[in-house]
């Protein structure tokens, strides 16, 4: 019974609002809520249920009440942390992207001004002079040289010219021996033992040749291996390609040079000296002698071997 009246009670709500609202569509200003009236007493004995009655359309909202908000309540408790999740696996590397074009270079900028010259720095002071160096020794005593070549024999005085032929006298006493004539110039040869060769034309001292010699002389050169037995003129080549040359000569010296070097104090000369001819003159003189041969020259020119 109570239910039907309270369905009663709202049906009636609900029709007056809509009669209220098709005399003026207007809401009025939304009133203040009433205060809930006191509960009934209870009616003797449950009545039959009531057969239950169609719902109503649901009334419209009603405007908010200007009351205001509510304090906020204060902040429950903090839960309890939950267990961390496991890790994902990483991501496979995405592709790398496509390099961009290179920029193009800029201009070159412009060269700046040259800057002055810095002032030149102070002379420094003038070190001390170092101490003197102590002497060196004394060097070795160099070899004597060749025995110079003998002077030359002074040259004949002339023949005076003859008298006229006087009369047959008596036989006179014997007159006294003449002085011998002074003997004409030698030829003379030195050895040159125990000599290194170089490829550069270097000079060997031979006293013996003067000005002279090379003026109006002739020079022959030989060679052989120390130790050898057989003497041969320069130039001289063998059959293992080794060549010697005799340059030329001056006052004091003979040039020679191989296309090898030659070592170990492993070469001899001979050299012969002729002053006062040509070798045109001693080959016309002596027609049977080999300048290629140094006995032939030798015994011609009556020299020791």
């Amino acid at each position: 019974m109570k239910k039907l009246k309270l369905t009663l009670s709202i049906l009636f709500v609900i029709a007056f609002t809509i009669s209220a609202c098709r005399k003026d569509k207007t809401p009025g200003p939304q009133g203040d809520t009433g205060s809930t009236g006191a509960t009934g007493a209870t009616g003797p004995g449950v009545g039959a249920q009531g057969v239950t009655g169609n719902t109503g359309a649901t009334g419209a909202t009603g405007a908010t009440g200007a009351g205001s908000t509510g304090a906020t309540g204060s902040t429950g408790a903090t839960g309890a942390k939950g267990a961390t999740g496991s890790t994902g696996a990483n991501g496979s590397n995405g592709a790398t992207g496509a390099t961009g074009a290179n920029g193009s270079n800029g201009a070159t900028g412009a060269t700046g001004a040259t800057g002055a010259n810095g002032s030149n720095g102070a002379t420094g002071a003038t070190g001390a002079n170092g101490s003197n160096g102590a002497n060196g020794s004394n060097g070795a005593t160099g070899a004597t040289g060749a025995a110079g070549a003998n002077g030359s024999n002074g040259a004949t005085g002339a023949t005076g010219a003859a008298g006229s032929t006087g009369a047959t006298g008596s036989a006179g006493a014997a007159g006294a021996t003449g002085a011998t004539g002074a003997t004409g110039a030698s030829a003379s040869s030195y050895t040159l033992s125990n000599q290194n060769v170089s490829t550069v034309s270097a000079p060997y001292v031979v006293p013996a040749i003067t000005q002279d010699i090379v003026d109006n002389g002739v020079v022959l050169v030989y060679y052989r291996p120390m130790g050898g037995s057989a003497w041969s003129v320069l130039p001289f080549t063998n059959s293992s390609g080794l060549s010697i040359s005799f340059d030329s000569y001056g006052v004091g010296y003979v040039l020679l040079e191989a296309n090898q070097n030659i070592t170990n104090n492993s070469a001899q000369f001979r050299i012969v000296i002729i002053p006062g001819t040509s070798l045109n003159s001693i080959q016309i003189a002596h027609p049977g002698i080999d300048i290629n041969s140094l006995q032939s020259v030798t015994s011609y020119l009556h020299l020791s071997n």
